[in-house]
């Protein structure tokens, strides 16, 4: 089973950013802040997890990270923000993994750009095989 890693670089109200890789593929990544865990509002743990294709009645065929504590339906899929929303951030997750081209800016929020050819280029890649993930933090 092909593994792949999250590193997570940076975190704030306006989301986490990170970067994920794998031999022969990287990419940028966003997540929300850390809020301990909580469903709908935060990142999820830090740790090691098996992901695996789902069929998710929003994005179809999509990477979906299992057994992660307290959580579920934790997806890995395109989107732009993930920011605090109780912040008057803007947020296109709920505890999801989005990921992008690069981090950068839309309407003055961090944001990952991109996305949607990244993540389809990252399933591609991954033959759309099931494939261990381990959620680091570099801060």
């Amino acid at each position: 089973m092909r593994e792949v890693q999250l590193w997570r670089m940076k975190r704030h109200d306006q989301g986490t950013e990170g970067m994920l890789l794998t031999s022969g593929f990287q990419c940028y990544s966003l997540e929300l802040p850390w809020r301990n865990n909580r469903q709908s509002v935060s990142s999820i743990p830090a740790g090691e997890y098996t992901v695996t294709i789902r069929q998710s009645p929003k994005y179809g065929r999509i990477y979906w990270v299992t057994k992660v504590p307290n959580r579920s339906w934790i997806l890995i899929h395109a989107g732009n923000w993930a920011g605090d929303v109780s912040k008057g951030f803007k947020t296109h997750v709920n505890g999801c993994i989005l990921l992008g081209q690069k981090h950068g800016s839309l309407q003055d929020q961090v944001a990952v750009l991109n996305s949607r050819t990244v993540v389809r280029n990252f399933m591609e890649y991954m033959k759309y095989e099931d494939f261990k993930f381990e959620i680091m933090e570099a801060f």
